[in-house]
């Protein structure tokens, strides 16, 4: 007996619907796994601008790690990613900086060089992630932005961070604005991703 038309139009119903409940399956099992990494535990990041370079250079692809500062402090030399809302006019932005100063320490910016002082031990700070000739000075306070030779000293409290960008001269950061609150740090930046030629881990440097 030939089989109908409805006949003929169930048969491949009745195949597509067991592969798409297993494509539905697979996507939501897929949600439960990338939701959390996406959005706890890692998440990408674009440079945007000039002030990491030479290190970091505008339009680099970034992995930030926003899971080691829940078990850990931010330690010196970290890269870090942070909510920018607390500085005026930039709320909703992410900034990217180094970390140069912890809670405790006293940052002072005099002659060109960093010195921390911690626990009354005083030292210049060795960046050799930076060019050699590279000089950095404080905020000139009667500006917005410019930079002055004279001596720039903070200190530090519980949970508070002083940190730079890496182009000293074109960096707008915690000289001109003040420290980041640790409540607003994401994330440590952990990997490059793009370019391609430049992917490699962000390791934290040696002084």
């Amino acid at each position: 007996m030939e089989e109908t038309n409805q006949e003929l139009t169930q048969k491949p119903t009745k195949k597509f619907l067991p592969f798409l409940w297993e494509l539905i399956k697979i996507a939501v099992v897929a949600f439960i796994i990338v939701a959390p990494i996406r959005y706890f535990l890692f998440q990408p990041f674009i440079v945007s601008g000039e002030s990491m370079m030479p290190n970091f250079q505008n339009g680099n692809y970034l992995i930030v790690d926003e899971i080691s500062y829940r078990f850990s402090a931010p330690q010196r030399g970290d890269v870090i990613v942070f909510d920018a809302s607390f500085i005026k006019d930039y709320k909703g932005e992410r900034f990217i900086k180094r970390v140069i100063g912890v809670p405790g320490d006293t940052v002072e910016i005099a002659d060109g060089k960093v010195k921390i002082i911690d626990k009354s031990k005083a030292a210049v700070l060795n960046e050799k992630y930076l060019p050699a000739d590279l000089k950095t000075y404080g905020h000139d306070t009667s500006t917005t932005y410019g930079l002055s030779s004279a001596p720039e000293k903070v200190e530090l409290k519980t949970n508070e961070y002083f940190v730079l960008g890496d182009n000293r001269n074109n960096s707008y950061d915690s000289r001109f604005w003040g420290i980041v609150p640790v409540k607003y740090i994401i994330g440590k930046a952990a990997l490059r991703i793009l370019p391609l030629t430049s992917m490699a881990e962000i390791a934290r440097p040696v002084y």
